[in-house]
């Protein structure tokens, strides 16, 4: 991958079917789940406000795909996918100076927080406008830049799932309380 991680990382909601290629590619890259074209649409056709891509000039860097339902009472948010392009990890592209224009976000080299961060925060500030009780998500327990990365954002570790991957290796759902 050839970008320039000086350029603004442009942080767009998804708009249409292609730019699925772009999300499954760096999901299927990223993530031990295989998923199919189905979930892929299960998610951003139901939720198209709740998936956002990072892009430098025209490259898709990064991926969040979420999801905001009804939960025992509750409304619930739901990260289901998370993907950045291993170029771009912990680079520090930009510390969350967002400037909201319609659809998109900006952020400018400016700190040390990279394209995940900035995924999950606006993914974040999104379900918190939709008056999200809670977001919850899983992640492998051996991911130690997941937990770390959502830690550090306030999630909680809220229950062990054995064997959860397909791959044996089991799962931490975490949970951050936003009511």
């Amino acid at each position: 991958m050839n970008t320039d991680s000086s350029s603004p990382m442009r942080i767009v909601q998804y708009e249409s079917e292609r730019q699925l290629p772009d999300i499954i590619g760096l999901i299927q890259n990223d993530l031990s789940e295989p998923y199919s074209i189905y979930t892929y649409r299960y998610f951003i056709h139901n939720w198209p406000n709740l998936c956002f891509l990072a892009k430098i000039e025209d490259v898709t860097v990064g991926v969040i795909v979420c999801k905001f339902s009804e939960h025992k009472g509750e409304m619930r948010g739901y990260i289901a996918m998370v993907a950045v392009h291993k170029d771009h990890r912990k680079k520090g592209i930009g510390q969350c100076l967002l400037c909201s224009k319609g659809n998109s976000w900006y952020a400018y080299a400016n700190g040390k927080v990279g394209t995940g961060s900035q995924l999950v925060k606006i993914a974040i500030k999104t379900m918190e406008k939709l008056e999200a009780d809670e977001i919850v998500l899983e992640t492998e327990e051996t991911n130690g830049g997941a937990l770390t990365l959502y830690q550090n954002m306030g999630f909680v570790r809220d229950k062990r799932l054995s064997r959860y991957y397909l791959n044996g290796i089991d799962a931490f759902r975490l949970k951050l309380r936003l009511r």
